[in-house]
């Protein structure tokens, strides 16, 4: 058996008598883990689950992973550790699922509905019902692999930041986006269309066959990022295949080419807005994805990869 002293890092309403001991059965400092001191804990306070809990070493602020040792963290039996409440946490694979069901709703009622958003009738055009189509299709796809093809490395996040995770999705792609491409402007009756490319089924159809390649692509990706994580772990191995000999985030290079797709398809500047938006905060993430693999890596990871962009950026 090995014992840890845990102390609070700030308030904790379900442990108000931190410091305590807390003891691991069975366990020794060289196998005791993370995550046996959380249970432990969670035991202890039960409405304190493991997925609320921050621990850290002493006088130190860094979360530690559930999978480090005691031994590894240089704490010994008797030794001292940390924990902070991180607050009620909701699970990515559920914030994934309300994000992409926000467009989901939203862009039916207004193609379905147009006199309550636009005060009357609406006759959709061609580009309209491709565009309606390849959102739709889109956006299904996104929860089939939320509920089929991803893995998650973090099991929860803060309920807190749910709204600010789904705005992006029910404001932009939905509310704004919608609004925009639904409305008389690009109607069967409109003189924005009339005699344009927007009208020509072969530019919709060459529109329509990029957002096909990029959705594909960017599905193919996503299954090799699964293949890379084995049921049940946070495993991290270096991903290749399509897409990847270029780029380390070739998922979201494809996803800005199917908006690419759909915003050339429109030529409305709220589409490409929305492109510009989503292509910086893919950019965000994927050149902090692309540090991290270099970071833990080091000389194995592929030199020639960019993070998102093919030799760009």
């Amino acid at each position: 058996m090995v014992a840890v002293t845990v102390s609070a890092a700030g308030r904790i309403p379900f442990a108000r008598d931190l410091p305590a001991i807390v003891s691991i059965d069975g366990k020794t400092p060289e196998d005791a883990t993370i995550a046996d001191v959380k249970a432990a804990i969670a035991a202890k306070y039960p409405k304190f689950y493991t997925t609320r809990q921050k621990i850290a070493l002493k006088g130190d602020k860094k979360a530690m992973n559930d999978e480090t040792t005691l031994k590894d963290a240089g704490v010994a039996d008797g030794g001292e550790l940390t924990v902070k409440d991180l607050g009620p946490q909701i699970s990515w694979r559920t914030v994934f699922l309300v994000e992409y069901a926000g467009p989901l709703v939203i862009h039916p009622l207004i193609y379905h509905f147009p006199e309550i958003f636009y005060g009357g009738p609406v006759k959709h055009s061609l580009l309209q019902k491709y565009v309606y189509a390849l959102v739709m299709l889109h956006f299904v796809k996104r929860e089939w692999e939320t509920v089929y093809v991803h893995r998650f490395s973090h099991g929860t996040m803060p309920l807190r930041n749910i709204f600010k995770n789904s705005a992006h999705y029910h404001l932009f792609s939905g509310l704004f986006l919608a609004y925009a491409l639904y409305s008389p402007t690009y109607s069967a009756k409109s003189l924005y269309l009339l005699g344009s490319a927007r009208s020509n089924p072969s530019f919709l159809l060459a529109c329509s066959a990029l957002w096909l390649f990029a959705e594909v692509s960017n599905g193919i990706t996503h299954w090799t990022l699964r293949e890379l994580r084995p049921v049940g772990t946070k495993k991290r191995a270096i991903p290749y295949g399509y897409g990847f000999a270029l780029v380390s985030c070739p998922n979201y290079f494809f996803e800005i080419l199917a908006w690419v797709a759909i915003a050339a398809m429109t030529g409305s500047y709220v589409a490409w807005l929305f492109v510009a938006l989503s292509t910086y905060q893919m950019a965000v993430w994927a050149l902090k994805k692309h540090r991290n693999y270099k970071k833990e890596f080091g000389k194995e990871y592929p030199r020639g990869r960019k993070a998102i962009i093919p030799f760009i950026l």
